[in-house]
């Protein structure tokens, strides 16, 4: 059995429950290669919350998606076999908790050899979607988009935070960092020596002002140079987009790319064995009434689901 979105040419896109593009609601990993998982989880974010409505809002937007990816020549359908398999379980003002229930909820997904692509929720989520990769999978590369490397030691004396995930990643051995690429970075720091902290942990540390001038197929030469082989972790911070774009999230950081240029680099990452992808930090409740950030962060989503969709060929 083969799992597909509702034809949209057939039944509008407003009728039936809001699932990510319309794909059935099937908790279920028999026959299946990708599952979309919400994570509905905001308790580590620094600034402003919301997060926890994300993936109602993306998988609203998902409605407007089409099978077919004209820049990528391919029909995710006819390669993927999808559900939703609804959201992962989590305890509002218990974040360690939460993150050790999102980690069990995702461990048998990764077991069955289903690809997991995880609808956020804020990036501390990361931490437990890397652990119950590195599981099965072992140490994962990671590539990264967004406008914070998130590799803060605490935040307010805690360990456990949005910004601080990609350190406790490296300290975890979840991430090979010399084989891991952060990119899109921009934006005020609290120091100089800030610049070079995700180099000294071993990321290729690419910031916005560097990344603008490369073209996207350069920058995804570099991403495939570094990764190889290796199994690897594609995470999208929706503030990787400039917020003239994408204005519904948390910590938003001007001067970075449009809606267009975010897609077109993740569309340059094709050919890498992804195991695992997120879209995180997307705050609804700013968004209203164009909801323009959900429709990026959907998008994303789809351009994820088509690097995927041409690698199983």
């Amino acid at each position: 059995m083969r799992y597909g979105p509702a034809d949209s040419s057939k039944t509008p896109r407003f009728t039936g429950p809001r699932t990510f593009m319309r794909l059935p609601h099937v908790e279920t990993t028999e026959d299946v290669d990708v599952a979309i998982i919400g994570i509905p989880v905001d308790d580590a974010v620094s600034y402003k919350s919301g997060a926890r409505f994300g993936p109602e809002a993306i998988r609203s937007a998902s409605a407007l998606l089409r099978p077919y990816n004209a820049n990528l020549d391919v029909d995710v359908t006819e390669r993927l076999s999808m559900v939703d398999h609804s959201d992962a379980p989590t305890v509002p003002g218990y974040h360690e908790r939460t993150l050790e229930q999102i980690e069990a909820h995702l461990l048998p997904i990764h077991r069955a050899g289903v690809v997991p692509l995880c609808l956020g929720g804020d990036h501390s989520m990361v931490l437990a979607e890397l652990r119950a990769a590195v599981a099965v999978h072992g140490p994962l590369a990671l590539v990264h988009l967004d406008a914070h490397a998130d590799i803060w030691d605490s935040y307010y004396g805690a360990r456990y935070f949005h910004g601080t995930v990609f350190i406790r990643a490296v300290e975890e051995g979840l991430v090979d960092p010399r084989a891991s690429v952060q990119a899109g970075m921009r934006g005020t720091l609290y120091g100089r020596d800030d610049i070079e902290a995700p180099r000294k942990l071993g990321y290729d540390a690419i910031y916005w002002s560097e990344l603008e001038t490369l073209t996207p197929a350069q920058y995804g030469d570099r991403v495939r140079a570094r990764v190889g082989d290796r199994p690897a972790f594609l995470s999208f911070d929706i503030d990787f987009v400039d917020p003239a774009f994408a204005p519904a999230t948390g910590t938003p950081e001007v001067g970075g790319p449009s809606s267009g240029q975010a897609l077109a680099y993740l569309r340059a990452l094709t050919g890498i064995d992804f195991r695992a992808f997120d879209c995180v930090e997307v705050a609804p409740v700013y968004d209203q009434p164009a909801n323009i950030t959900a429709w990026v962060a959907a998008s994303a989503c789809f351009e994820m689901l088509s690097l995927l969709a041409l690698r199983r060929g």
